[in-house]
């Protein structure tokens, strides 16, 4: 991974083809490290604030006390002047699509026909309520 930045910095002109915000939004994982970048995301760049996002009030108010070695280790993976200052804000974690546990199709044979003891009376009523849904 240090071979490929190493040679995207040697490319003179690719601080001018992206964005400020884009390059310090890559930045943020290897600036605060692994641990803090799962509970903190860098959102975007306002000017020369980054504004990042963070789960709870706890991880605001430490990371606001790390805020000056968080800026300083910014500047030394993007350069100086790009970031000033951080906003830290409180934004409750997303959550990611859902995955269906089980169809409608299990929901029909788990219907209250099961807790009918005679077969054939079952297979009536299965078949009655076949024909209402229908």
């Amino acid at each position: 991974m240090e071979q490929a930045s190493r040679l995207l910095a040697s490319l003179g002109n690719l601080r001018e083809s992206c964005d400020a915000g884009d390059l310090v939004c890559a930045a943020w994982k290897k600036a605060v490290g692994k641990k803090v970048a799962n509970h903190a995301r860098a959102a975007k760049l306002v000017r020369d604030r980054l504004v990042v996002e963070v789960e709870d009030w706890m991880w605001q108010r430490n990371l606001m006390g790390l805020s000056r070695q968080i800026t300083t280790n910014l500047e030394k993976i993007v350069g100086p002047g790009i970031v000033a200052d951080i906003e830290f804000r409180v934004i409750p974690p997303r959550r990611g699509p859902q995955v269906a546990t089980a169809s409608a199709s299990a929901f029909e044979l788990t219907d209250d026909a099961s807790g009918i003891a005679d077969p054939v009376l079952r297979r009536i009523y299965r078949h009655k309520r076949q024909k209402e849904i229908a």
